[in-house]
């Protein structure tokens, strides 16, 4: 509105009364500060009557379309100052208890000390002030462990530990403390082993347990000793029997899996290899959910020797494992939030490891070279569920009774 501040008071009563449905937006604040200041100069504000400045109150809150609260706000700096004016946002600063000497100091003590825990490293600046006299330290010898930590990533504390930090080897870790995201990509291994008892000190046979992450296809093998020499040639096989290029491989921190022997085989495989991590036991939770459900429900926890190995192994590769992939359903974890954001799993749904893999986004492509999806289909419906299951539990009497016989003879 154009000479909008110009408006009679007679004439302002009018728009509102004409004008109550209509509402405005205001423009840049500089400019409506402006308005405002002219409209109150024009209409001479503080002569007013009550009545009227209530009027014009309510006059400028649709032109400017402000809240009651701001345009109050305004007009009082207005009678304060004559003039509305735009203030600056100014961010309330705190003034720096600890000066650059002392950041420095604090760099020359983690230096000597090669970097402590911030509990250690206060403990050791109030002894320098208490025990040892050093004033240096009296501002320094009150902080906490959680702004000690904030000088250490302050940029003056990173270019003094610059001139002081040795340069020293980097130690290569075999696999990463983390858990694995797959993203709904087959190919993200768990795997465990399980020990089958001890006689006479003497040690059973050792099953190695991988299960795919998003699929559950699971694969176990058996080894007679879980050192390198034995283990490495099983896990090869197992890897083999996998229809999916493997992509990651978890385990806990046992040294079967964590040596060079195994990531050098996944470093041929591109594969990466993780760790479980401290104090996180779900991380690999899993294949260990698994090892009962599966191994020690179909094996039990009787003393096995280990020259059994081999029998067990063809067992697993000709029975048990096909069994396990494409006629034992399991259960599909579906993951609900509560109000406390605490996460529950429910199973409503149980599919077979192969029609979980069929579910993934463009399985296809996943699968090894060569390995075709009909192929595996075939495999599937050669037998119904139960006709497989039979045929694994005949495969398994045979099994036992060639141990009894063994252990007998």
């Amino acid at each position: 509105m154009e000479n909008g501040e110009r408006l009679s008071l007679e004439q302002i009563r009018a728009f509102l009364k004409a004008a109550d449905e209509v509402r405005f937006k205001a423009g840049k604040r500089g400019e409506v500060y402006a308005w405002i200041s002219r409209t109150l100069c024009e209409q001479e504000y503080w002569k007013q009557s009550k009545e009227s400045k209530g009027v014009l109150r309510r006059y400028l809150q649709k032109m400017t379309g402000l809240s009651r609260s701001q345009v109050t706000r305004l007009i009082a700096g207005y009678i304060r100052e004559g003039t509305v004016r735009e203030q600056s946002y100014r961010r309330n600063r705190f003034a720096n208890r600890y000066t650059a000497s002392d950041i420095e100091l604090l760099a020359e003590v983690d230096e000597a000390h090669e970097s402590l825990s911030g509990p250690a490293t206060r403990k050791i600046l109030q002894r320098e002030l208490e025990q040892y006299g050093d004033r240096r330290y009296e501002r320094l010898a009150g902080i906490s462990v959680a702004h000690l930590y904030n000088l250490r990533k302050s940029r003056a504390y990173r270019e003094k530990r610059l001139r002081y930090q040795k340069t020293r080897p980097v130690p290569i870790a075999i696999g990463e403390r983390r858990r694995p995201d797959p993203r709904g990509r087959p190919g993200y291994l768990r795997v465990d082993t399980v020990h089958q008892g001890d006689l006479e000190g003497v040690k059973g046979v050792y099953h190695i347990n991988a299960v795919d992450e998003v699929t559950q296809w699971q694969v176990v093998g058996a080894s007679p000793q879980i050192g390198e020499k034995w283990l490495l040639p099983v896990l090869e096989a197992m890897l083999e029997q996998f229809p999916f290029r493997l992509l990651g491989f978890h385990s806990d921190n046992g040294s079967e899996f964590i040596n060079h022997a195994v990531a050098k085989l996944l470093n041929k495989l591109l594969a990466e290899q993780t760790k479980s991590r401290p104090r996180h036991s779900n991380d690999n939770g899993l294949v260990e959910a698994k090892n009962g459900a599966v191994i020690r429900k179909h094996i039990g926890y009787g003393y096995i020797d280990s020259s059994n190995a081999d029998a067990i192994m063809l067992f697993y590769r000709e029975h048990f494992n096909p069994y396990l992939n494409f006629h034992r359903p399991c259960g599909v974890p579906e993951t609900t939030i509560d109000r406390k954001g605490k996460q529950h799993r429910v199973y409503r749904r149980y599919a077979t490891p192969w029609e979980l893999l069929q579910e993934a986004p463009e399985f296809r492509r996943h699968l090894k070279a060569g390995l075709a999806a009909e192929g595996l289909q075939r495999v599937a419906a050669a037998r119904s569920d139960t006709q497989a299951a039979r045929l694994m539990q005949e495969a398994k009497r045979k099994l036992f009774a060639g141990l009894r016989r063994k252990r007998s003879a």
